[in-house]
């Protein structure tokens, strides 16, 4: 189900929570959109534990154009680059052989900054998601988290303006400041919804006009203008939705989907087996991508169990992919 959505999602949202499993901390992290819901649990968040997730269960690593282009964006030194695009090895069948290939070219011994072996890797993991079809040309939208931040990324502006929501204010003068900006988002935010309804050139050429009016102001509270800097800094992903205005505007699909995670975690704690882990990730999937295709989750049990008197329920992965196909 991962990877047909994966292969024909416009779209998807992400999100994380922690997640216990044999006594020790761990995390749970959730991709879907609005027609199907994946939930994985591993002991790291960081952004080769995300790559690894949108390989699907793949356990390849692959240096392709897609990969040596991610490894310039993340700033690998062009010798180490050349190494890896001229060695006529370019698919690794697992973590193993690709160590190993680090290692015969001299790359594992290297002790710079940026690590070359994380971006190196990051890389042919990228670069095996891109040689499955995996996101195309998908925009992955988040809460800025920076393990989520690679391939085309949008940003959740909720996430965004709850930073000036959560500000310390002391005086009413900041107190004012921080009311009037918040205004100026939410009023923009409105008119960003709009936009997606009914997208031209010419209200797109105005949204970023007035996007650069709001977070170049100045408004005494130094904090305050700080953040309004560090969100301009952003526009680029927040303002995604203006060249792909099928994206939606939040993760809030994301957040409701893994609140049943969260409270599982309150109720039960955690998993202790392997195999717990990975039915409690799965039947959370199955249960939320029924949910949101309309069909019931005790029917597809019952089918798919070859249950008496029961309704035929189609293959899930065939839906989703019609449905994002055809969204």
């Amino acid at each position: 189900m991962l990877r047909a959505g994966l292969a024909s999602a416009t779209w998807i949202t992400v999100d994380d929570t922690g997640a216990r499993h044999k006594a020790a901390n761990g995390f749970c992290t959730q991709i879907g959109n609005a027609y199907f819901a994946w939930f994985g649990t591993t002991d790291s968040k960081n952004r080769s534990n995300f790559l690894d997730l949108l390989r699907a269960g793949h356990h390849d690593y692959v240096v392709n154009a897609e990969a040596l282009a991610y490894m310039r964006q993340r700033a690998l030194s062009g010798p180490v680059i050349a190494r890896l695009a001229e060695h006529p090895d370019r698919v690794f069948s697992d973590q193993a052989a690709w160590t190993a290939h680090l290692d015969r070219l001299g790359i594992l011994a290297l002790k710079v900054n940026p690590d070359p072996v994380t971006v190196a890797t990051e890389g042919a993991l990228w670069g095996s998601i891109k040689a499955h079809g995996f996101l195309p040309d998908t925009v992955i939208v988040s809460d800025d988290a920076g393990q989520f931040n690679v391939g085309k990324h949008g940003l959740c502006w909720v996430h965004a303006e709850r930073l000036i929501h959560k500000l310390d204010t002391f005086t009413d003068e900041q107190r004012n400041a921080q009311a009037g900006i918040r205004e100026l988002i939410w009023s923009f935010y409105r008119d960003l919804k709009a936009y997606r309804q009914n997208p031209s050139r010419r209200r797109r050429a105005a949204l970023r006009a007035r996007f650069d009016r709001i977070f170049t102001r100045k408004t005494g509270f130094v904090s305050l203008d700080r953040l309004l800097a560090r969100l301009r800094a952003n526009e680029r992903e927040l303002l995604m939705v203006l060249d792909r205005p099928e994206i939606p505007l939040h993760t809030n699909g994301s957040e409701n989907d893994i609140r049943c995670q969260v409270t599982r975690r309150k109720v039960s704690g955690g998993t202790r087996s392997d195999i717990g882990r990975d039915c409690r990730d799965a039947f959370l999937g199955l249960n939320k991508t029924c949910a949101k295709l309309g069909i019931a989750f005790w029917d597809y049990l019952g089918a798919r169990l070859a249950a008496s008197n029961q309704p035929q329920v189609p293959y899930l992965p065939a839906i989703v992919r019609h449905r994002c196909a055809s969204a």
